[in-house]
């Protein structure tokens, strides 16, 4: 960890602390998150698994073309996360778009990108362990869904209260389980075609692109999907004050980590599609395990079991241990700003934010107990949640980078944030009833919150500007420091 000196690097170059000092911030959190590790983060945060779940409702929406859904997701995607790179390499914090829009456009402005997020960050944990209770389940009939929840909750929590080194270790541990078992299916898939294992089955583009199929609601309905298939690369961006690499390291991670997860979940539909034999699409008994129905067919073995429990694994502790650790960054950044309450910034021996942690458990242990049995209502209120903040995020780049630091790099800093605001913002209009309903009572409930922080002295402080403005000086001091935290 850095020792918190105020030389700068060799180069002339501001270190991690110093940078964090420009915004009258102390070191808190521990540096040792290197650039790969916070894109093996991301990669687990997306789930290279992913598409297994869902194969069945998104084959069907699709008319059976569920990589080509995938590779609009890629398209859409790139945008925000070209726009969330831009304003990690200027504002390295850990509070993501609270921190970013907060700076890039106005205090306010970052409260409620940060309180709408914070619905998605807040409810995906919850989200996680229902589907993984879900799965318990199929694997154990009979069995309480509420009871496989809460040890899941209990895993994740001890393994977050650990610190950042054992999150990292079971990033890397779960990373090559699931990486291990793409590679098998992927021998098992094209085993099965060349063999003729599943009568009908053919190696076939249609699943790419079926011009016979292809229409502009299909499309549309498709970017809906692709979009929210995608959710999760963005908390690369909470652990920003954990990185020991450059500021640019995060942003670089998020697009490298998209590409990747992208690729793979390409190569799994496109393959998993072929084995499906050209179905018209699964009945409604059929369309949960769909893919495990697939593999079981093709493999004529137990094979369909192992990939149902490593796909358990994969969302009830991997995806979920890194939801709960962005979830608490997200809180300690916005608690640190006086914008939530004081306790959310506690910080243990281990250097993690202890109290957020905590409360993030405690209200997953609550929601899953509620929510069992309502992934459609859980699932509509996380995208409303992430597609606000996502849409602030590109408007602060514009701000940020064209009216206030006059950037005349047109492409990065207009064109591409415009397009991501777009495209955003459509799958935010033409999302579920009940997910507007829902985002729109916590964005009240929000300005609730925010008017009595600010009847305390503490919502909307004034918020320094960051290393990277010429007009701030190149050291910070306690006294500093103090005064900034206090203003």
């Amino acid at each position: 960890m850095s020792t918190g000196t105020t030389t700068g690097t060799a180069g002339g170059e501001l270190s991690n602390q110093q940078q964090l000092e420009q915004y009258g911030y102390k070191q808190e959190l521990k540096r040792s998150v290197t650039t790969v590790d916070l894109l093996i983060y991301g990669l687990i945060f997306m789930v290279p698994i992913a598409p297994w779940a869902i194969f069945g409702s998104v084959y069907n929406a699709s008319s059976g073309m569920v990589p080509l859904v995938y590779l609009i997701g890629l398209v859409a995607m790139i945008f925000t996360a070209l726009a969330y790179a831009q304003m990690a390499k200027s504002i390295p914090l850990a509070g993501s778009v609270f921190s970013y829009v907060g700076r890039g456009i106005h205090p306010i402005a970052g409260f409620f990108a940060g309180w709408a997020i914070l619905l998605d960050y807040l409810l995906v944990p919850t989200l996680l362990y229902v589907f993984a209770a879900e799965s318990m389940i199929g694997i154990f009939p009979g069995s309480a869904r509420w009871m496989w929840a809460l040890i899941f909750v209990a895993i994740n929590t001890a393994i977050n209260l650990l610190g950042i080194s054992s999150i990292k270790l079971m990033n890397r541990v779960f990373l090559a389980i699931e990486v291990v078992f793409v590679v098998i299916f992927v021998i098992i898939a094209v085993i099965a075609l060349n063999d003729g294992t599943i009568p009908g089955a053919e190696f076939t583009t249609d699943p790419i692109w079926d011009s016979s199929k292809v229409t502009a609601p299909l499309i549309a309905s498709a970017l809906s999907i692709a979009v929210l298939s995608f959710l999760g690369f963005d908390g690369i961006s909470t652990l920003s004050e954990e990185s020991t690499g450059k500021r640019g390291g995060a942003g670089k991670a998020m697009i490298i980590a998209l590409v990747i997860v992208a690729t793979l979940f390409v190569v799994q539909t496109w393959l998993a599609s072929a084995l499906a034999a050209g179905r018209e699409s699964f009945g409604e008994n059929e369309v949960g395990n769909a893919f495990f129905s697939l593999v079981e067919a093709a493999s004529s073995s137990g094979w369909s079991t192992a990939f149902l429990v490593v796909n358990v694994l994969a969302i009830g502790i991997a995806n979920a241990m890194a939801a709960q650790a962005a979830t608490s960054r997200l809180l300690f950044s916005m608690s640190r700003d006086r914008q939530l309450p004081k306790f959310l910034s506690t910080i243990n021996s281990r250097q993690v934010p202890q109290a957020a942690i905590l409360l993030v458990s405690a209200l997953s242990a609550v929601l899953v107990l509620f929510f069992v049995g309502q992934i459609n209502l859980i699932a509509s209120l996380v995208n409303f949640g992430a597609l606000f903040g996502f849409m602030l995020l590109h408007v602060s780049v514009v701000v940020h980078y064209i009216v206030k630091k006059k950037s005349r790099n047109w492409l990065l800093h207009l064109v591409v944030p415009v397009i991501g605001f777009l495209i955003i913002g459509y799958v935010l209009v033409n999302a579920a009833p009940e997910a507007k309903i829902g985002g729109i009572v916590w964005l009240v409930l929000g300005a609730g919150v925010f008017l009595y922080y600010r009847s305390r002295g503490g919502a909307a402080p004034s918020l320094g500007q960051g290393a990277d403005d010429p007009a701030v000086a190149t050291t910070a001091t306690p006294a500093a420091d103090s005064e900034r935290r206090d203003a």
